[in-house]
């Protein structure tokens, strides 16, 4: 599933490829197989509205409008891509926005797990998507000391209190081995347990993580690419995922992996405690 740094860059892409400031002038509704129903009030409200920003909330892309928020998750395999003149269409193609400049950008999802919803201006905060996520981690609010403090007495183990949404947002699987390698703690070590230098520790190393993923197109273990049809490079700098058995970077001692809420872990036992 894309993460924090690959929706990142979706935005980044849709923004280069000039989605702010364009005008709809249609809407298509190709298929309404996805996560929820994609609802008709998408093509009938739309027209004649203008993008303003391209904005991420966790894990989501937000477009604004003058009256409405596109609210899309990307869900396992969903992209983005530009349709050219003399481009055709193709299998999982659900939605295509026309502009009035000529411009088409097509949403496709494989696996249908993705979403799109319209929400207006004022209920965006209320959302039944959005309500209830916790703060961004590369903003002020994330901190030491916040991570410190919802973290006391919880006997889950840290990944997995990093990796909840309520908790803090978009720090999925591979984001969380790497940090917690960076951070020298180990993932299964419960939350409550976690010291405040080592909640200040680790908040700077899921920013450090996720800056530097961003900075690198995010990370394509599949099929990920953006909305320019690139593929991310940071699956190229892991120091711990996807490298079971293999030497530590630091010590030598062969990566360890299990199941850890639902998801595979790789950690080093010497150098995380």
């Amino acid at each position: 599933m894309p993460e924090l740094p690959e929706v990142e860059n979706v935005k980044l892409s849709l923004e280069g490829l000039g989605a702010p400031g364009q005008q709809f002038a249609k809407v298509q509704l190709l298929s309404p197989a996805l996560r929820t129903p994609l609802k008709k009030d998408l093509s009938k409200r739309l027209p004649g509205q203008k993008i303003l920003c391209v904005r991420r909330r966790a894990k989501f892309l937000l477009f604004e409008t003058e009256n409405f928020w596109i609210v899309n998750h990307l869900g396992m395999t969903g992209s983005w891509r530009p349709l050219d003149n003399g481009d055709e269409l193709i299998k999982h193609d659900h939605v295509v926005f026309e502009f009035g400049s000529g411009m088409k950008l097509v949403f496709n999802d494989p696996r249908r797990f993705g979403l799109m919803e319209m929400v207006d201006k004022q209920s965006l905060e209320r959302h039944a998507w959005l309500k209830n996520l916790g703060p961004e981690p590369l903003e002020a609010d994330f901190t030491g000391e916040y991570l410190f403090r919802v973290t006391r007495r919880l006997k889950s183990p840290i990944k997995n209190v990093i990796m909840d949404q309520k908790k803090v947002v978009g720090v999925g699987n591979i984001y969380a081995s790497e940090a917690l390698f960076r951070a020298g703690i180990k993932p299964t070590r419960p939350a409550g347990r976690l010291r405040r230098e080592e909640a200040d520790r680790l908040v700077e190393r899921i920013r450090e993580v996720l800056f530097l993923a961003i900075a690198s197109g995010g990370s394509t273990i599949r099929d990920y690419k953006n909305s320019r049809g690139e593929s991310g490079q940071f699956q190229n700098l892991f120091v711990v995922y996807d490298r079971l058995g293999q030497p530590c970077v630091n010590c030598g001692t062969k990566i360890r992996s299990r199941f850890l809420g639902g998801r595979n872990t790789y950690w080093c036992a010497k150098c995380q405690r």
